[in-house]
């Protein structure tokens, strides 16, 4: 059985949170002179002398609304990775306690584990990129605490059978932890709807992706209140900016002309895997709900070369586990896609002459 307050550490447990002057402050008042900022404003504008909303409430409460999940189970993070980060320092106790994550997968869990000297359990995903429930289950004991779920899957692309996934969060007793960083490239539903039922998930979304707001670094993690809880408790007191919080709104206002580009990159890159598809050095494109494509080629390192002196960046995943022979491939423009293409023909007219 799930219990929340069995799974925290100690320290966490005990914890007075850093009370900052703004979480002293309620009621309406018209000078400020609480927080030691400097009161004659700033080079940029007037505003941002001001420490930003420790609790990021009207970014919560339209993003709620675009989500359709209250405010009081949402925790915004700079960039998912401090979404990840915090569960480890809240929950897994150093030297301890491990997790287990289901590579090829998002690289910053295991990272973000050995920062936090949590050890690492791998349930290698099967041949078909899906998890593995059996080894999975062998991997759990008394000190297993989160279990990474990444779907759609980084870098594979692909993701994780629905069912699969509800049958370890009715049998682990951690957290759950489901990466939607990329759900708004596939026809699957978000699991946020499922909180209700699932005490101990946590599903992390970010504005990185679909919204196109990587720069801004602000992450999403969706969980019930107690969950959320924590994550405000151990949090810096200030992790959200002001340029952030004010940029996010505006784009929280532009919702169907996200929409309209989630359409026209999930179009390109049905394009681009059908011409991928066609070229002599391609082996295998695997299907993809986000807006990459995971690409086999014949010889990973030496497209990867040539398409860097095309002047063209892609992925080299060929040492991932699962992924020999393959390169992650972003979607981009039509232009971007086009001059992709051009590059690996080119690659194949040069074999042929070779």
């Amino acid at each position: 059985m799930f219990q929340l307050d069995s799974l925290l550490r100690d320290n966490i447990r005990r914890l007075v949170p850093y009370s900052s002057a703004r979480d002293e402050f309620h009621g309406s008042a018209q000078i400020f002179i609480d927080a030691n900022e400097n009161s004659l404003g700033s080079p940029l504008t007037r505003w941002y002398n001001r420490y930003p909303d420790p609790h990021q409430v009207r970014v919560k409460e339209a993003l709620s609304k675009v989500k359709g999940i209250g405010p009081q189970h949402l925790f915004l993070g700079n960039g998912s990775d401090e979404c990840i980060d915090i569960l480890y320092r809240a929950f897994c106790n150093p030297g301890k306690d491990n997790v287990i994550i289901n590579p090829p997968t998002y690289g910053m869990y295991e990272v973000s584990a050995n920062i936090n000297d949590v050890e690492v359990r791998r349930a290698v995903l099967m041949d078909d990129f899906q998890l593995d429930l059996i080894h999975l289950e062998r991997l759990v004991d008394e000190n297993s605490k989160l279990i990474w779920i990444c779907s759609p899957n980084n870098p594979t692309g692909n993701s994780m059978n629905r069912q699969d996934i509800e049958i370890v969060l009715n049998n682990f007793p951690g957290l759950v932890v489901i990466d939607e960083a990329y759900i708004n490239f596939s026809r699957h539903r978000s699991f946020i709807q499922e909180l209700s039922d699932y005490p101990n998930l946590v599903v992390l979304q970010t504005m990185s992706k679909a919204w196109g707001l990587a720069g801004l670094r602000l992450g999403m993690a969706f969980a019930s209140e107690a969950i959320i809880e924590v994550y405000n408790k151990v949090k810096p007191p200030y992790n959200i900016s002001q340029a952030t919080q004010e940029l996010a709104l505006k784009a929280l206002e532009e919702t169907e002309q996200v929409n309209d580009m989630i359409r026209t990159l999930v179009a390109l890159r049905g394009e681009l895997a059908g011409k991928l598809t066609q070229l002599p050095v391609v082996r295998q494109v695997f299907p993809s709900d986000a807006n990459f494509l995971l690409v086999r080629v014949a010889d990973a390192g030496a497209v990867y070369a040539h398409l860097l002196e095309e002047g063209i960046v892609v992925r080299d995943r060929s040492k991932v586990e699962r992924c020999a022979g393959c390169l992650r491939i972003t979607v981009g423009t039509e232009r971007e896609n086009d001059e992709l293409i051009r590059a690996m023909q080119r690659l194949d007219a040069d074999a042929r002459h070779a």
